[in-house]
C-alpha cells in the first residue's frame, strides 16, 4: 500500500539513528590515546577506565 512507505522511511531513519547513537557510545567509552612511554602505559593501565580529567 502506497500510504504505508512514509511509515517504512521513519522506521528505517530511527534504525540508523540508534544504530548511530549506539557506535557513538562505544567509540566513548572505549577510546584510549596511543601512550608515548611505557610509564604513561603503565598509568593508564592502573586508572579506571571511566576516570576522565578534562
Amino acid at each position: 500500500m502506497p500510504q504505508m512507505y512514509p511509515m517504512n522511511w521513519m522506521i528505517l531513519f530511527f534504525m540508523f539513528l540508534i544504530l548511530f547513537i549506539m557506535l557513538n557510545m562505544n567509540n566513548y567509552f572505549y577510546y584510549f590515546p596511543s601512550p608515548k612511554n611505557m610509564k604513561s602505559m603503565k598509568i593508564m593501565m592502573t586508572k579506571n577506565k571511566l576516570n576522565w580529567m578534562w
